[in-house]
């Protein structure tokens, strides 16, 4: 698999300089947003980005209200939402949503990078069906 473009979104800044570094030693290309508003200013930038890593709890427009636009604006991208303070009734929410998954912080690495690995697939796999869908729509037009 090519390397995979992801983007970190929370307000905690000391967090998302440490996750950057360490996601960027393992190969992934990563983006930085401190704020929901941030991250869809910067998703329109970088149509590249194949899955975001969500705080939650953010002042402003929290991970939720984010979740709900990206998936409007953004509907093939994946979103990993990540949080401090889980419940159950954000989880489902969030699942309802359309986030691909859901984890604590602190989060295991590995974890978070196989989460990231089947997002980045996922995606993928819904890019390709649709260009085969468009191929043999172009070719049914030509007989």
């Amino acid at each position: 698999m090519s390397l995979a473009h992801i983007m970190l979104v929370d307000d905690e800044v000391p967090f998302v300089e440490t996750m950057t570094k360490r996601l960027t030693k393992r190969d992934l290309e990563v983006d930085s947003a401190f704020s929901g508003d941030e991250a869809l200013k910067l998703l329109e930038k970088k149509p590249q980005t194949e899955v975001l890593i969500l705080d939650v709890k953010m002042p402003g427009m929290d991970g939720i209200d984010t979740l709900r636009e990206i998936k409007r604006r953004h509907p093939l991208v994946e979103v990993i939402m990540l949080t401090g303070h889980a419940t159950v009734e954000t989880a489902i929410e969030g699942m309802k949503l359309g986030a691909y998954d859901y984890l604590m912080k602190p989060c295991d690495m590995d974890l978070l990078l196989k989460k990231v690995q089947e997002a980045t697939a996922k995606k993928r796999g819904h890019e390709e069906k649709i260009v085969e869908a468009r191929m043999k729509e172009i070719t049914a037009r030509r007989i």
